[in-house]
């Protein structure tokens, strides 16, 4: 591998670790109803892990295994943004907004697995 490709491989384990820190902090903030405890417990999971996953594509055995890894890094972004979408926000503007914005990341994430996908075949 190159430099560049490294530089890439590692901005992405930090993107998809800023990920699941905002969620984090964004599921702090939620209205603390039954729903919303059980959804969040869902979303953290999931967005953890988009990142454990890729760390674990980094270290693949072979094209084969980090590919697996790779899909699996793309199936958990799609089941953040399913928890995302689900999650509700209350009256809060501000946090409607960050749940688009997260939303938003996670769809991201997956388009940018679905590529590494791609161009991996």
């Amino acid at each position: 591998m190159t430099k560049n490709r490294n530089s890439k491989l590692y901005d992405l384990e930090d993107r998809t670790f800023a990920f699941a820190k905002r969620v984090r902090s964004f599921v702090k903030k939620l209205p603390k109803t039954i729903a919303n405890v059980e959804d969040a417990k869902q979303l953290v999971r999931a967005s953890g892990s988009v990142g454990a996953n890729y760390i674990e594509a980094n270290e693949s055995l072979g094209k084969k295994d980090f590919m697996m890894k790779v899909k699996i890094c793309r199936k958990e972004a799609k089941e953040s943004r399913y928890w995302l979408k689900l999650i509700d926000t209350g009256d809060g503007q501000e946090q409607e907004k960050e749940r688009q914005d997260l939303a938003k990341e996670a769809t991201e994430l997956m388009n940018i697995f679905g590529a590494i996908l791609r161009k991996t075949k």
